[in-house]
């Protein structure tokens, strides 16, 4: 990664498609790290502007994990939103609206609860779609501001999920009432 990250994504591609041959030469049954591989060789596709390899293999990995994890595993939905992701840099809008509505938010919402960062993230990315998209709906096109606002319910979910101060924390160590009426512990 460090070569990726380090504008050599040329390089660091060699690295990892021998990273994924050895694995899958040598530990065939370690699915996660072969997954994690595919996903390396993917972003460098990516960074590389092979956009359409990237995108077959994370839907490779995205059916992989489903297949292997289940829908409502984190990881899972995490590849789904990374494939979602290339088909709207894509221009597949349907693809990706029918992957985010259809398959991924309910699962996300379910496993994850709605205020999970990745929840949010596929209502971006749906939200997304649905503003790009040429063909989009009337009813579509009101949704165009939604990443504003769910980067806002974002940071306010993260300002309430801090843990508070409690009562006696905040008014003293008897309650904080003066009035003879309220019993004092």
């Amino acid at each position: 990664n460090a070569l990726r990250l380090s504008s050599r994504p040329e390089e660091a591609l060699l690295l990892f498609e021998a990273y994924l041959a050895l694995r899958r030469r040598y530990w065939p049954r370690g699915e996660n790290n072969i997954l994690v591989a595919q996903t390396n060789v993917a972003n460098c596709l990516a960074d590389l502007g092979r956009h359409d390899e990237a995108l077959v293999l994370k839907r490779e990995v995205y059916a992989r994990r489903v297949a292997t994890l289940g829908v409502s595993d984190e990881r899972t939905i995490l590849s789904g939103s990374n494939a979602a992701a290339s088909m709207i840099g894509l221009r597949l809008y349907d693809e990706a609206k029918s992957l985010v509505r259809d398959q991924l938010l309910p699962a996300a919402r379910r496993s994850l609860r709605v205020d999970h960062h990745l929840t949010l993230r596929l209502n971006e990315r749906l939200a997304t779609a649905l503003g790009c998209d040429p063909k989009r709906t009337r009813d579509d096109r009101r949704l165009k501001s939604t990443p504003r606002r769910l980067r806002t319910v974002s940071t306010q979910a993260a300002t309430y999920s801090k843990p508070r101060p409690s009562f006696r924390t905040l008014f003293g160590g008897d309650g904080g009432s003066s009035d003879p009426r309220i019993r004092k512990h």
